[in-house]
């Protein structure tokens, strides 16, 4: 029987050469990850990064009143803690697992001896940075000009393309939280979404049962930031 955890069901990892995958495969450390776990605190040094590969991180600002909102998701198609070989090794948002799953864990040091050889990781992992850059500045965007059941589609569409299944474990309160609306707001357009059939809420769990009719409905800023992360990261590295 196949392990049911592989650390090449993350996508930068398996995009990497054999050569380069071997010299991290040792490294790799498969973690559980709950949701709500806080991977990353406001202002600490990145120690580790993390490669999900079913579960879903959050990237979130959190102000001084304890509001907060999204700014990125990361699940199989990243990685989480990229201040750390940009050179901050530390970061002004928190990461919190939003949809729990497993992933693979890797020590700062090792991921930057691997990223200073400047070598296809290296590409790689600022591909992967460009794409990510653009999923912030289009949620913003998002936030500040779209309704909230727009904002609604496109959240749950970018994490249905990070996660292997069509199902999120998440709470109202926790998507209220993640797109810094009220709870109300959250409630009204999952209501106006699951009576049209698209989606189904039950006990802290949706799924979506009509990904066509999702898309027709989300905003443009979704189409904008797949185009983005496609044209980046979708052909693998021509080894």
């Amino acid at each position: 029987m196949p392990s049911p955890h592989d650390p090449r069901q993350n996508h930068l990892l398996a995009a990497l050469p054999v050569d380069e995958y071997a010299h991290l495969l040792p490294h790799l450390e498969l973690v559980p990850m709950p949701l709500g776990t806080l991977l990353y605190e406001s202002g600490a040094k990145v120690r580790h990064v993390y490669f999900p590969t079913t579960a879903i991180v959050s990237l979130l600002y959190v102000m001084e009143n304890g509001s907060s909102a999204e700014i990125a998701v990361v699940g199989y198609d990243g990685i989480a803690g990229i201040s750390l070989f940009m050179g901050g090794e530390s970061t002004p948002n928190i990461a919190v697992v939003q949809s729990a799953g497993h992933g693979y864990r890797l020590k700062a040091g090792v991921l930057l001896a691997e990223f200073t050889k400047g070598l296809d990781l290296q590409h790689l992992l600022l591909r992967y940075t460009q794409a990510l850059i653009t999923q912030m500045a289009q949620t913003a965007v998002c936030n500040r000009h779209h309704a909230v059941e727009q904002q609604l589609c496109r959240w749950l569409l970018l994490s249905l393309d990070r996660l292997p299944t069509s199902e999120l474990t998440m709470t109202q309160d926790l998507i209220a939280n993640m797109l810094g609306v009220r709870r109300e707001g959250v409630t009204e357009a999952a209501g106006h979404l699951q009576a049209a059939g698209l989606i189904h809420y039950s006990r802290g769990k949706i799924t979506v049962l009509d990904r066509p009719k999702l898309e027709a409905r989300v905003c443009e800023c979704y189409a904008v930031v797949k185009r983005e992360s496609d044209r980046l990261l979708s052909d693998r590295i021509s080894h």
